[in-house]
């Protein structure tokens, strides 16, 4: 097993002579990594908390629309807008998604108006049938086939018409904390006091 073990560490392990700059490479390739991770604040889309959804600001109207909205106390974004059917598919779902977001966002391809995509509306759909069972019956307005979606009947919930950054040009909404060392903060101000 130790032989095993040896033998597939030194298929990878680069010649004498490029092991230093190898090494510096992947320190330096590592280091960004955790840079881009602290910098893009990405541990905390791992938790539910809605103002994850404001580190880019173009969510801003969404979610000043859903904090005077009725779902505000009672649901999350990740509650509507993630599947909650088994932890695995909603983990799953969420890094997917939030690959694309942020992809979009760093490269500055997010539209002007924001518009719900294909995969995103079967989960919203299936998380307001689940949230609302105790609402729905036989006799219930919802089409017996289920192709009738929700908000076609309760457009304004939980974001009203909002679509994009103009529909709330004075919200006012929390704000982040900031991202930058401590040390950058101080000499940034000393460099302000001196000038």
């Amino acid at each position: 097993m130790l032989r095993l073990i040896r033998q597939t560490i030194s298929m990878f392990m680069p010649p004498p002579q490029w092991r230093w700059p190898v090494l510096m490479a992947v320190a330096v390739l590592g280091g960004l990594g955790v840079f881009v991770v602290y910098i893009s604040n990405a541990v905390s889309y791992l938790s539910d908390d809605p103002k994850t959804c404001i580190n880019c600001h173009i969510m801003t109207p969404q979610y000043v629309n859903w904090t005077h909205s009725s779902h505000a106390r009672f649901a999350t974004c990740n509650d509507c807008h993630v599947p909650q059917d088994n932890l695995l598919n909603h983990y799953f779902f969420k890094a997917k998604d939030g690959m694309r977001h942020s992809f979009m966002f760093t490269f500055r391809l997010e539209p002007q108006t924001i518009r719900i995509k294909e995969g995103g509306i079967e989960v919203v759909q299936q998380n307001c049938l689940r949230c609302h069972q105790n609402l729905l019956s036989e006799t219930s307005l919802v089409h017996q086939d289920n192709k009738r979606l929700c908000w076609e009947c309760h457009r304004e919930l939980p974001h009203g018409r909002v679509n994009g950054l103009s529909a709330t040009p004075m919200a006012r909404v929390p704000l982040l904390p900031s991202v930058a060392p401590d040390w950058l903060k101080e000499f940034i101000d000393n460099d302000s006091v001196n000038k």
